[in-house]
């Protein structure tokens, strides 16, 4: 959600640092903060005034006039205080219908101050600005502020002035007065504007001689701006409200829905309820919990909560196990069910998603059987007959009773079945497979000739005005008019007008058509597929994308698919470059970041050509989208969203993932027009109209989400009024929700005979008005600030305006067949014949992971896989290596050996690498690695240089080493035996001798690793005969000793043979494959790259070989 509310201590502490003001603010940050854990005499001593002045103590914990509900002690001392506090805290309180316990309170200096000296100040954002009210009589008798305060409206991206608070709201304050309160007011609303303030009340101000104390406050503040005032706002908290518990639990999954792209919101509304939710979708979520309410489950219903935004198999996994783990604490006497239910997704994979809900089924399945839970599945969207499948397997193994459903069944369906009010089909029918809808049966690759008109029905221009059927309670106006005065969030007055306020640009009413070419703001393949495929199976002549924007590469071209064969679709890095060289688009799709949309949209209106533009990012900052809102009005551009899939109209345009995967646009007849048009806030539930108005009609003409945000970029009115105009459109669909008052402007136009057309109506979010606290559900903008934002008020009204308006959601598919019913009956629609649309290929990646082919892999890896959530290395997690210490020698036997080897042997491995690390620069392979260096290369080229020296004559002896000693060991060779067979065969024994070390002069490093060995190791079988074989070489010549390369050589195979991790012959075959030389390869890059980083610290030049190094032996004849 954005608009959060705050508790009045943060409030007051962001006010008192940032105000800014010649109105002497005083008392600025005296207040201090208790509850039942607080240290009094440490706070006597933090707070020092708390001994000398009267004081004011109340709860700060969201609770609204608190004067009025006795709960703010008045005129006390300190020693009051702390007897008021004690008979208060951690007591049952109720407010309203809530229950809460008093746990926080706030205490301040005591003002003392006549009645006349308060005063009301209230700000609060709207679509068309913000609202300042002030009352001259301010305090806890203020009254309905609504209709007696003084009313000031500042429009978006104007300012306030002294003179405008002076004129217009403080005409019945004392002139003395006038000039502090102007200035704080105007400083008041800047602050407001400056940290993104949604609501800011102030109640009482006092203004006395000594200057303006603000007593109380209640604020909310946009917390999608916490990108734009981290700085200033710091780490906020925000409280639940009263009467609601803020449980771990919630903390946990708002922090991973913090750190994660997708959305994952969990509130808990009873922890001892029976009937538990996992719904994907945060308009699918308001459906499922109304359903629940209106089924009479309000008191059990345990949680409210979403995922949606397509979160990976882990962040599903973590969501799942979560709420698992709070529905088995306690047990319920009739056992409890689980819902995981959903719309028909658009672009999240079903099945991916489900998989992590399935691992957190089987790691609870033993609570989940002891608390004889039920689990009913209802989803669609893509790959989602896989996701059931998996899902229903995991019923019959674990035992657990779920029952799976898919879009056959009417979303809600399931709740009926939980809670016992309809049968549980034994063998519901399935839909056909995703693939069913995708293989061509005629096997034509043919595209047919475009075979339809503009609309699915055949238009019949008599009946086109036929008026709405009037509802059975129709109201006088009078009545309708008491419902909408006085709203907080709308501008009353003729609708008509306020339609057109603003707009200095005539918005088309026609958005999209079958030519309509758009350009795609971010590097969105799939969803620009996903257009292109549609556009394909509607016959359109040509994609209707012309181009993308990606500031982040240079322009390039993009390959996509059309139909069977490859094209390419530029990409440019500015948006200036692709609409002149495309001037024939007109829609600009949006997929850029929430931080980058305001900007970015900003930008595209400067350009005449832009028409429409749809912004998919949910977080925009409300401000911002209120800029856009009245710039898109001045240009007359049509703005679909923020926080919105799309839109689609079929045959014509489908706005990115609007309508999900092909087989749902096959399924819901989305490839050609029908007569229906809809609208809705939620993308998810957009896609589920899709299906029922396919299911119980002749198909969509036009569908549009606007968006779940508090103030969409278009209204419902807007594209209600679009639909009345459109003569293919016959009925029109709108799914309202609970917050705002839009629906209201639809009762007004139904009653002013502006809307004629059929309109069903249904307002979402019915369940909020049962709730004992207040819920803030899955969109921005459903939450309602008074009775007439309600979902069931704004239902009545429409009713009674002549809507139709189903009981519930469950009846919307009934309603909407029989309005279509009458409609054909009287010959408005006249279904035509279906014809069937072009066969789209199957992308690979598709086809594949729904298991329709197979291919064999291009490689095979057995020691590391980074797909999941965590990197695994050789089957062991990441987090279990650091875990269980297994340091660098660990890791290494895990990936080149694929063994957990003894602490020992990682020891042993890491001395090796310690020792084999450098050897100074005269070596070959540091020489290089420097000469490299001073020749200006890059270290990967240097390092590359010095380890292409390694081999059998450098660093490269340990394998040859190995093999040797180990083929005379296990011939049952002598060591003398094998001295005198390598001189006769005229070759040198790897791994003896060295050039300056010899038995007078042992090395060190040997001496090092022998030690460790023979303390260690549980047999040096191998070590042990070549130490006899350096017994006898060094009789001859003193240097010619076991060196270093043929010590862990040696060594190694005595590790491998004895260690009891491998067998004879998977030791033998890692000597042979070479990965004992990986030992010095990987020592010994340490020290190249020692090296290089020397020589460029260093400074060092070009290196050139000097002559008198150098001898040349050039024959006679051309000598000098």
């Amino acid at each position: 959600m954005s608009a959060k509310a705050i508790s009045e201590q943060t409030g007051k502490e962001f006010l008192y640092k940032h105000i800014c003001t010649s109105a002497a603010v005083q008392n600025r940050f005296r207040y201090a903060s208790v509850t039942a854990e607080t240290d009094w005499e440490r706070l006597s001593r933090e707070h020092p005034w708390l001994l000398t002045e009267r004081l004011v103590i109340k709860p700060d914990q969201l609770i609204k006039r608190r004067g009025k509900l006795g709960l703010v002690g008045i005129n006390l001392d300190l020693h009051g205080v702390r007897e008021w506090f004690k008979a208060h805290v951690m007591r049952e309180t109720t407010v309203g219908k809530a229950k809460g316990v008093l746990k926080n309170f706030l205490i301040e200096p005591f003002v003392p101050h006549p009645q006349e000296e308060e005063f009301y100040v209230c700000i609060y954002a709207t679509r068309e600005g913000d609202h300042v009210l002030f009352h001259h009589e301010g305090g806890v008798e203020v009254g309905d502020v609504d209709a007696k305060a003084q009313r000031l409206l500042v429009a978006v991206d104007e300012k306030l002035s002294e003179e405008q608070v002076t004129e217009k709201l403080l005409t019945h304050v004392p002139d003395e007065k006038k000039p502090v309160l102007a200035s704080f007011i105007v400083g008041l609303f800047n602050l407001y504007e400056d940290l993104y303030f949604t609501y800011l009340e102030i109640n009482p101000i006092v203004v006395t001689k000594d200057g303006v104390y603000v007593l109380d406050m209640a604020a909310k503040i946009d917390a999608t701006a916490d990108y734009i005032c981290k700085a200033k706002w710091g780490d906020v908290e925000f409280p639940p409200p009263f009467g609601r518990e803020a449980y771990p639990e919630e903390a946990y999954i708002a922090d991973l829905d913090a750190k994660s792209g997708a959305s994952l919101k969990l509130t808990l509304l009873n922890p001892r309820g029976r009937i538990w939710t996992m719904v994907a979708g945060g308009g699918a979520s308001v459906v499922y919990s109304d359903t629940i309410c209106d089924l009479g489950g309000v008191d059990e219903l345990a949680n409210y909560g979403e995922y949606s935004g397509a979160p990976s198999e882990q962040q599903t996994y973590d969501y799942a196990k979560t709420i698992l783990s709070l529905m088995t604490r306690e047990k319920h006497t009739q056992g409890k069910v689980l819902i995981i239910g959903g719309s028909i997704a658009n672009f999240t994979n079903v099945a991916a998603t489900f998989k992590g809900i399935v691992r957190a089924i089987k790691d609870y399945q033993g609570p989940l059987k002891e608390h004889e839970v039920t689990i009913f599945v209802r989803r669609g969207g893509p790959n989602y007959q896989e996701g059931l499948r998996v899902m229903g397997e995991v019923g019959k193994t674990t035992g657990i009773p779920i029952h799976v459903f898919g879009t056959e069944t009417h979303m809600t369906a399931i709740v009926g079945m939980a809670l016992g009010h309809r049968p549980i089909p034994n063998q519901p029918p399935m839909d056909a497979h995703t693939a069913n809808f995708l293989l061509n049966a005629s096997n034509s690759a043919v595209t047919p000739a475009t075979t339809r008109t503009a609309s699915f029905s055949d238009p019949k221009t008599s009946s086109e005005f036929n008026p709405a059927k009037k509802s059975k309670a129709d109201l006088p106006a009078e009545s309708l008019h008491s419902i909408l005065w006085p709203l907080k969030n709308m501008v009353t007055g003729d609708w008509k007008a306020q339609a057109s306020a603003g707009c200095n640009g005539a918005k088309p009413m026609t958005l999209f058509r079958k030519q309509t070419k758009a350009i795609v703001w971010g590097m969105q393949t799939r969803a620009v597929q996903g257009m292109m495929d549609f556009d394909y199976v509607c016959s359109r002549d040509e994609p209707s994308v012309a181009a993308m924007v990606y500031p982040f590469t240079g322009d390039h071209k993009q390959k996509f698919y059309w139909g069977h064969k490859e094209i390419l679709v530029p990409v440019y890095k500015n948006m200036a470059d692709a609409v002149k060289k495309h001037p024939e688009v007109d829609v600009l799709i949006s997929f850029a970041s929430l931080r980058s949309a305001f900007d970015s949209t900003m930008e595209s209106m400067q350009y005449p050509q832009i028409h429409t533009i749809a912004i998919i990012a949910e977080g925009i900052p409300e401000a911002q989208t209120r800029k856009i809102i009245k710039m898109a009005d001045q240009k007359g551009v049509s703005i679909i969203g923020p926080a919105t899939v799309g839109g689609i109209k079929p045959g014509c345009f489908k706005i990115g993932n609007t309508g999900g995967m092909l087989d749902n646009i096959l399924a819901s007849k989305l490839y050609r027009p029908g007569s229906v048009a809809y609208v809705s806030r939620s993308g998810g539930m957009s896609n589920e109209l899709n299906n029922i108005i396919s299911r119980t009609t002749d198909g969509v003409f036009e569908g549009v989400a606007i968006g779940g945000d508090r103030y969409p970029g278009s209204t419902f009115m807007d594209h209600v009024l679009r639909y009345q105009d459109t003569p293919g459109v016959k009925m029109i669909i709108v799914l309202g929700e609970i917050g705002g008052t839009e629906e209201y402007k639809i009762c007004q136009g139904i009653r002013e005979g502006r809307i004629t057309k059929p309109v069903v109506c249904w307002c979402i979010g019915t369940c909020a008005t049962m709730f004992a606290s207040e819920v803030q559900f899955g969109h921005a903008g459903a939450c309602a600030n008074q009775a007439s934002e309600t979902a069931v008020a704004k239902n009545q009204a429409l009713r009674d305006a002549g809507a139709y308006v189903p009981k519930s959601f469950d009846e919307l598919g009934e309603v909407i067949k029989t309005v279509y019913d009458d409609l054909v009956a009287n010959g408005t629609i006249v279904p035509a014949q279906e014809v069937p649309p072009p066969t789209v290929p199957m992308d690979y990646s598709w086809a594949r992971e729904l298991g329709l082919i197979r291919k064999p892999a291009s490689f095979m890896t057995s020691i590391c896989d980074e797909r999941g959530q965590e990197l695994i290395y050789a089957g062991m997690p990441i987090t279990e290596v650091f875990k269980e210490e297994m340091g660098l020698g660990g890791v290494l036997g895990l990936l080149w050996f694929q063994r957990r080897l003894p602490r020992y042997a990682c020891q042993f491995i890491e001395m090796c690498l310690m020792v084999t690390a450098d050897h100074g620069p005269a070596v070959s392979g540091a020489h290089n690695t420097i000469v490299c260096a001073r020749a200006g290369k890059d270290l990967i080229s240097s390092l590359t240089s010095g380890l292409l020296t390694i081999g059998d004559r450098f660093g490269g002896a340990l394998d040859a080493a190995a093999k040797q000693f180990s083929k005379a060991f296990d011939s049952g060779m002598l060591p003398m035996e094998f001295v005198n067979k390598m001189k006769k065969d005229g070759k040198l024994i790897m791994g003896i001798g060295h050039r300056v070390k010899s038995i007078n002069n042992p090395d060190m490093r040997v001496q090092i690793l022998k030690d460790f060995v023979k303390q260690h190791f549980p047999s040096t079988q191998l070590l042990d005969y070549a130490l006899d074989v350096e017994k006898i070489t060094t009789s001859k010549k003193p240097n010619l000793i076991l060196n270093v390369d043929g010590f862990i050589g040696v060594a190694f195979v005595d590790l491998l043979r004895m260690c009891g991790g491998f067998t004879r012959d998977e030791a033998d075959e890692f000597v042979e494959i070479g990965a004992l030389n990986g030992i010095f390869v990987l020592g010994r890059s340490m020290g190249f790259i020692g090296h290089y980083l020397d020589q460029k610290r260093l400074k060092q030049g070009l290196y050139r070989h000097p002559w008198d190094d150098i001898s040349y032996v050039l024959p006679e004849h051309m000598s000098m």
